[in-house]
């Protein structure tokens, strides 16, 4: 199908004998946010990792368009404090050119950070720069492991937006794992709830009243998901705290 980047077709991956995934099927196309959540053991990071390609299925197949470019953010990236690290050095060891390094900072708004120490970066900034280091690139599908872990609210709500308006902007696919389950459902197009197989999938507002997302995550979790909506009438900075509105956001 057009635009098809990955299918999976009853994909499963067993450790010890167990299954971490079991016969997912599940198709990603070029436009797509998908989030996927579940809880913790439920094989989400790898799954993701198996779309991937570091992880090999034990059974079932996975379809991958040709010439596949992807971009990964994982969920943990462990700066060495006693080691100095620019973010120009940072990008630079994607063996990318500086022009190149440049744009995809410029893309996620830190490209002033270009001779800033890593260490020294706000929780916000550095997910941005996480990301502008899988954009360099120009992947066809951008996976995200917990994208907005380490930022406040405000600021997990505007790293939700820049993911949304870098898929329009590249017309690129984007398939993520969150907890954030009260903003996410407001930032993405289709959830699936994995629990080592699929429990349920679709539109955030489906799934929010699936029974088998009221068993994982509880009937008060399942109501205040349900009613949620993010209210953008101002702005945040990189740091995600609020500055004044725009006309845009003007109510």
């Amino acid at each position: 199908m057009a635009d098809e980047l990955v299918r999976l077709d009853d994909a499963s991956i067993h450790l010890g004998g167990q299954a971490i995934v079991d016969r997912v099927n599940l198709t990603i196309r070029r436009g797509d946010v998908i989030t996927i959540i579940g809880p913790n053991g439920a094989g989400k990071t790898t799954l993701i990792k198996a779309i991937l390609g570091i992880h090999r299925l034990t059974a079932g197949t996975i379809t991958r368009e040709p010439g596949l470019t992807t971009g990964y953010v994982p969920q943990h990236t462990h700066f060495q404090p006693t080691l100095p690290l620019t973010v120009k050095r940072f990008m630079a060891l994607t063996g990318a050119s500086e022009a190149d390094c440049r744009r995809a900072l410029e893309q996620t708004s830190v490209g002033h950070l270009y001779h800033s120490t890593v260490h020294h970066l706000s929780g916000g900034e550095t997910q941005r720069l996480l990301i502008a280091r899988a954009l360099v690139r120009e992947p066809d599908l951008l996976v995200l492991d917990e994208p907005a872990q380490g930022v406040d609210v405000n600021g997990q709500a505007a790293l939700y937006e820049l993911i949304r308006e870098l898929r329009d902007r590249l017309h690129c696919g984007v398939i993520m794992i969150s907890h954030d389950l009260h903003l996410v459902m407001s930032a993405t197009d289709r959830v699936i709830c994995l629990n080592q197989h699929i429990c349920c999938s679709g539109y955030p507002e489906q799934v929010s009243h699936d029974p088998a997302f009221v068993e994982l995550f509880g009937q008060h979790v399942a109501r205040s998901v349900a009613v949620y909506h993010h209210h953008h009438n101002h702005d945040h900075d990189l740091h995600g705290d609020v500055v004044p509105p725009t006309d845009s956001h003007a109510v």
